[in-house]
């Protein structure tokens, strides 16, 4: 989070205010999340400009949330990673777009297969899944 300058969300709290109040901050993250009280605030949108013109919206979580989000990500990656296929890319440690290209290449290269492959864009691009 300090690294990417740790934004404040809707609540405007940034990553030095949060601090300064550390203690009491992450009581009451624990003290929801164990209690099973715990939900998440909305994410504040801000316009942030893309590479190639125009703008896109982001969405800034608070800084208790990604505290919370990161507790559970620390707490939960390592015990249900062993259960994904080798062959699961999507959101995982070490594992990029890039890297389920490359599998499919090699794994459909090596079995001999013709692979027929499936684009997915984004939907706000309004443009259809397209199949080669």
């Amino acid at each position: 989070m300090k690294a990417n300058g740790g934004a404040a969300g809707v609540d405007n709290v940034s990553l030095e205010k949060f601090e300064s109040n550390l203690k009491n901050n992450l009581y009451n993250i624990w003290n929801r999340m164990s209690s099973g009280s715990y939900f998440p605030p909305p994410v504040k949108a801000v316009e942030i400009p893309k590479k190639n013109g125009g703008t896109r919206i982001l969405g800034v979580p608070t800084v208790a949330d990604r505290v919370a989000q990161m507790v559970v990500k620390i707490y939960f990656e390592p015990k249900v990673e062993p259960y994904f296929h080798a062959d699961s890319y999507g959101y995982r440690p070490g594992k990029s777009a890039a890297d389920a290209n490359a599998g499919w290449i090699h794994s459909g290269a090596n079995q001999g297969h013709t692979t027929r492959w499936c684009g997915e864009p984004r939907i706000s691009q309004s443009v259809p899944t397209l199949c080669v």
